[in-house]
Order: structure tokens, then sequence, then C-alpha cells
């Protein structure tokens, strides 16, 4: 999916440059640590039916992925570029997007990409250089990206029944970025997203231009939200759990609203919208179910776990820990992650990846007996452990990192359980 794009940028550097500058309609970039497929295929669906898309759907998000799918837009009217976090700078430069969306800083890979503060840094220049015509659509409750444009369509959360009783332990700006004060949170949503204020010199969460109020969290299966915008508050019905997910929709409605999309579309598309591949995606399995969760760092593994718990804890999980460059060579980060609300209910887990050993001490440690915990490194194995031990039509709750994720669905594929990602995505 990403050779084209490798091949195009040694032959001809600028590229990129000519081809999203043929998109009649332009291009359109959506960037965060956590969120950005699913925002951006949120987007997608609320776009579709007004635009003739060039989505890298599959998540080839780097600039390489960026060039296939510009490569291969065809009749494209608008692009839709998912992009890396450390990749957005060199995009933006040469896309020159006429909208912009970034979601959110976390954690995330520091052998890779340094501490978050780097990565603002970086993002706040390459916002910097963006021509004054750009829509900039940021989330509010990240002090981080919230302050990098003054001027831009600020969106967020504002529902303190759904807030968390504080801060995590692991979250991450908790400090105010001018003055290095701790905030003081009205409202504390995902890790350090929220309603926040410096007690010292005043640096708040800027004002939101397009909110959700009103959050029904409804187990495992939905759920729903007022989208308020200048216009008018809609009730968006949502067939996806957790509140990292509403995070995604409003964030994909701003962007689509930016972009035109009138609110009947944005309702509309948000309700057609199912899950992103890996993305607590289900999965038909002989009687029985896969459900899938990605989780790649503390804020977003507390989350899953959040939205488990909450919704129906599970009694038997696999957890998969791999190390490639693409994971993050250190994993140290799973001692960030609240684990144990989940390991409480569990009469097993299943570990598994090559670094199911020290995901299995981490469960240890989190007061899981040992008896009730299986070391099982290959992940085919491992699903074939897991699968044996959940009943007929019972659910199985796999919670893999990146690439952990990606060879499970190649295992599912392969034994024609479904299809290759990459297709279902389109």
């Amino acid at each position: 999916m990403t050779v084209p794009g490798k091949l195009l940028s040694k032959l001809d550097p600028g590229a990129i440059d000519k081809l999203a500058a043929r998109l009649p309609s332009g291009s359109a970039v959506v960037s965060a640590t956590n969120g950005k497929t699913t925002t951006s295929a949120m987007a997608a669906e609320i776009l579709r039916p007004r635009f003739r898309l060039a989505h890298n759907r599959s998540g080839a998000n780097l600039v390489s992925g960026v060039a296939s799918t510009l490569l291969s837009a065809g009749d494209a009217e608008l692009g839709l570029l998912e992009v890396d976090e450390g990749a957005l700078p060199e995009v933006l430069r040469r896309v020159r997007p006429r909208a912009v969306l970034l979601g959110n800083l976390f954690r995330d890979q520091l052998d890779r990409y340094g501490e978050l503060e780097l990565i603002a840094e970086r993002w706040r220049g390459a916002v910097d250089e963006l021509p004054s015509t750009t829509r900039v659509v940021l989330n509010a409750d990240d002090p981080q990206v919230g302050s990098l444009r003054d001027d831009a369509i600020h969106y967020g959360v504002d529902d303190p029944s759904v807030a968390r009783p504080a801060v995590q332990h692991a979250a991450d700006s908790k400090y105010c970025i001018r003055c290095g004060t701790p905030y003081v949170y009205a409202a504390a949503y995902v890790g350090h997203l929220g309603d926040y204020r410096c007690p010292n010199c005043g640096h708040a969460r800027p004002a939101l231009q397009v909110a959700a109020r009103s959050i029904e969290l409804e187990g495992l299966e939905r759920a729903a939200f007022d989208l308020v915008t200048p216009e008018a508050t809609r009730r968006v019905e949502l067939g996806l759990p957790g509140l990292y997910n509403v995070y995604n929709a409003v964030g994909a409605a701003a962007l689509a609203r930016a972009l035109g999309a009138s609110l009947d579309e944005i309702v509309d598309g948000l309700g057609r919208f199912s899950a992103a591949f890996g993305r607590f995606e289900r999965i038909a399995v002989d009687g029985k179910q896969l459900l899938l969760l990605l989780i790649k760092n503390p804020a977003g593994a507390n989350e899953a776990v959040r939205t488990l718990v909450d919704g129906r804890p599970p009694r038997l999980a696999v957890l998969a820990l791999n190390d490639a460059v693409a994971d993050g060579r250190d994993v140290s980060w799973i001692w960030d992650v609240d684990f144990e609300p989940l390991l409480a209910g569990l009469d097993t887990v299943v570990v598994s990846g090559g670094r199911a050993a020290e995901l299995a001490l981490r469960c240890k440690y989190g007061g899981l007996d040992e008896s009730k915990i299986e070391i099982v490194p290959d992940l085919a194995r491992a699903l074939d452990r897991g699968l044996e031990l959940t009943p007929d039509g019972g659910e199985l709750v796999v919670l893999p990192t990146y690439t952990a994720m990606l060879a499970l669905q190649r295992v599912v594929a392969e034994r024609g359980l479904a299809k290759k990602y990459w297709e279902r995505a389109a």
C-alpha cells in the first residue's frame, strides 16, 4: 500500500505537492496520537455523499502512504488524509490543505518521537506556516493542542457528568504550558483532556465552538450526545462505545462543518458509522465473537479498560504486546496503564506477543493470581486458546498493540473469517 508512494518520492521528490494541487476541492488533514484513524473514517462517512474522496483508509499515514493515496486518487475531488503525528509538518508543507484537524497529543513511542512537548513545538511551527485561508480545527481540551492557533475552530467535551473524579496519575500535559504551574481541572475527561485552568497565569481551555453535551455512555454498544454548534444543536446516536469515541465524533463533526457539510449530513454520517478496523471491531467466529480493541499507550489503554469495565466486564481476555518499530521498542508504558480494574474481574488472561513475559509480570503485579495467567507468545495460538475458553455465543475480548492487531487481522483473514483489514476499510 505504501510501495508506490515510496517509488514515486524517489523518482520525483515534488510529486506529492503536484498531486495534491490537482484535487479540485483541495485536501483535509487529520492528525492525533490517539483516534486519528477513527476520526478520519468518521469524517469520510460524513463527507462521502458530498465529495469523491481520496482517503488513506487503510491507515498508511506516513509520507509514503499519503503519496500512494494521492497517486491513486483518480477522479477524487477532496483528499482526506490521516497523517502520523511525526510526519505532519512535512505533509502540511507539501499538501497545503484547506482544512486541518489536530486531535490530541499523548505520550507515545518515546523512542521514536521524543517527549510530546517536542511534537507540540513542531506542530506549532507547521501550523504557523499555514496560510490564513486554511481552516484549523483544534481539540480545545488538550492544553498543547488547543493553544496552537487562536483563531481556530475549537471543539471539546462539555459534560461534567462523564468526567473522572480527578486527573489520572499517568496523564501527560498536567502543567501549564506557559508558566509550569499544575492545571486545576473543573472536569477531567480522557487523560489530560478536560476543562483546565492555570491558577497562576490564567491560561485556560479556549471557548468551544463545537461541543458534545448531555452525553450518554451505554455499555459496550453505543454512545449518544448533543452536538452543539453555533447554528443549532442535534442529538447524535453513535454505534460505538466510550467517551474517546465521542471525542472522535465531535472532532469529525467540526472538520466536516469546516468543509461545508450541513448539520443534517453530519448527524446522518455519524449515525451510519461503524468501527474502523481494530478499534472496537467485532468479528464473528464460529458462533462466537471477537472484540478487538487497540491499545498503544497509557491514555488509550486506560480508556479501553474504562469502557470495558463500565460496560460488560469480561471474565476472559487476550492481551498482546509487541515491540516492533511501529509499536515503540520501549514497553515500559504498560506500567502506567491502570489494568487493575480489568484484572480484578478476570478468571483467565492469555498474554501474547513478543513481550508476553513482561505483560504477564504486569498482570501479576496488578494483583492477578499466577494460576490465572497463561503465556502464549504466538498470536495465532493465543487467539485459538482464547476462543477455546470462550463459551458458545460468548465474546472474546482481545486487546493488542498495533502490530499485534495487524497480525491478528491477518490470522482471521487467512482463515476466511473476515476480509483483509484494508478491504474492510474500503
